[in-house]
């Protein structure tokens, strides 16, 4: 191995490790939109409120696989 490998491995490995954080928001929103789907298929009535509220769960949901998207670029690219 050269000079600076094992430290590029390690980068790429904490990158990765960091993205396993994406898992749990994606189980999430699959959740959220079943909830939502069986709520508007028993009262289609309330269909506008469910969705709206649907929206905001997915993307306060989807925040969070951002902040492991960020927290991976950072400890590609900054961290030296």
């Amino acid at each position: 191995m050269g000079p600076g490998e094992l430290e590029v491995g390690l980068k790429a490995l904490g990158a990765g490790l960091a993205m396993i954080g994406a898992f749990g928001p994606g189980i999430g929103i699959g959740l959220l939109v079943n909830g939502a789907m069986n709520g508007i298929g028993r009262n289609p009535d309330a269909a506008g409120t469910i969705q709206t509220n649907m929206i905001l769960g997915i993307v306060f949901t989807e925040a969070i696989a951002i902040y492991a998207l960020v927290v991976a670029l950072i400890i590609l690219f900054v961290l030296a």
